[in-house]
């Protein structure tokens, strides 16, 4: 059965291809694209904006007034599925279709990576050896900085040795009991004051923070100190952390200094701080702030957003399961009574995902909300 939006991405999924791409399908898939972008509809801006890099900041309007190429469109349906380019994308169809190839891609992520003793040591961390790890690295100091890059994967795309502590995305199911003491070796094996990658500490927080594996395994909180004691800046994962509802994360974050936001507001449901945030907030924090009030079923806080004026119709903002719209992700939790309060303010029960193509009532029946889906439809 397919996961849609119950992912826990802090980014939009891709598009899977299927097992036998057909690129001319690809090429046919991007006319339409086109097409649905000459003719203004919302699905089409959503889906430049989510992939596109020129459009990542812009308006619908924006986006519409562009003259978009064959190439731009090309470039998007490439990005969807979890490729760079369009040449990167053909590359590997062609690949795939290659009668030479004599045995099936190999499966899992560790599996990909070129580099022997960066797998090594992935091997190492999956299996907890510390002494063998501190070792492995003191004979290859140049892992602890290193990246390695998976072509045609999702936010996972080009990670640090030290990301591979967060197990997300999940690969075992399970981290070892050492976990901590094995990411504080890699940490103290790339030292502050050697030029540690600031963005790596700051990604593995975001995966830490928003992973369901070390928060069930209990090291969710202890990776946070680690990751900060080391220089991570706590506000960089918040997002990642509310939006997947790792609110004990969130609240680790908070106390290691992370700032009290609309949006982490709405997401954990502190009306009161929300209402005094909501004045002051710049328009991208309350599109966040609702689509995050929605997903967690925060009413009252719901019902402040839009009587502030905002719009229940567009679709979630980039990193915040932008496939989507607030109605498809309370129908998906089953929040009745905001999914009838978003519909009375005007948003439309047509409405469909990108990743999915399928309405809020869709989204409720696959989550098991039969009576909130048959409602859905009798509105229609």
């Amino acid at each position: 059965m397919r996961t849609w939006a119950l992912e826990r991405k802090f980014a939009m999924p891709v598009r899977p291809l299927p097992s036998h791409p057909s690129l001319d399908h690809l090429k046919y898939q991007a006319k339409d694209l086109r097409q649905a972008h000459a003719a203004q509809q919302l699905d089409a801006a959503q889906r430049f904006r989510e992939f596109h890099p020129r459009f990542h900041a812009a308006t619908d309007a924006e986006i519409f007034a562009a003259n978009l190429t064959v190439a731009d469109a090309q470039l998007t349906i490439a990005r969807e599925h979890g490729f760079p380019s369009w040449t990167a994308l053909k590359s590997h169809i062609e690949k795939s279709a290659s009668p030479d190839r004599t045995k099936l891609p190999p499966q899992r992520i560790e599996d990909h990576i070129g580099d022997p003793a960066f797998r090594e040591a992935v091997r190492l961390i999956d299996a907890g050896d510390a002494s063998a790890l501190r070792m492995h690295l003191q004979q290859h100091p140049q892992l602890a900085r290193q990246r390695v890059s998976f072509e045609g994967r999702n936010y996972f795309h080009n990670p640090t040795l030290l990301d591979f502590v967060a197990e997300n995305p999940i690969r075992n199911g399970k981290l070892p009991a050492n976990i901590v003491s094995i990411a504080k070796i890699i940490l103290d094996a790339a030292p502050a004051d050697a030029g540690t990658d600031k963005s790596a500490l700051n990604e593995t927080l975001a995966l830490v923070s928003s992973g369901r594996v070390p928060r069930e395994c209990h090291v969710q909180i202890p990776l946070i100190d680690l990751l900060c004691d080391h220089g991570a800046d706590p506000n960089s994962a918040m997002q990642s952390a509310v939006g997947n509802g790792e609110f004990e994360a969130a609240n680790a974050l908070l106390e290691r200094g992370a700032h009290l936001t609309l949006p982490t507001a709405a997401a954990l449901g502190r009306t009161a701080d929300a209402s005094h945030l909501l004045s002051p907030a710049n328009s991208e924090d309350r599109h966040l702030a609702l689509a995050l009030a929605s997903q967690f079923g925060h009413l009252e806080i719901v019902r402040a957003l839009l009587d502030a004026g905002e719009t229940p119709d567009r679709y979630n903002p980039l990193g915040s399961h932008s496939h989507s719209t607030p109605l498809h992700q309370a129908a998906l939790a089953g929040h009745e009574e905001l999914v009838r309060l978003l519909i009375e303010r005007g948003a439309s029960l047509d409405r469909r995902d990108i990743l999915w193509q399928s309405t809020a009532a869709d989204w409720a029946g696959h989550a098991g909300h039969t009576a909130l889906a048959a409602w859905l439809r009798s509105q229609t």
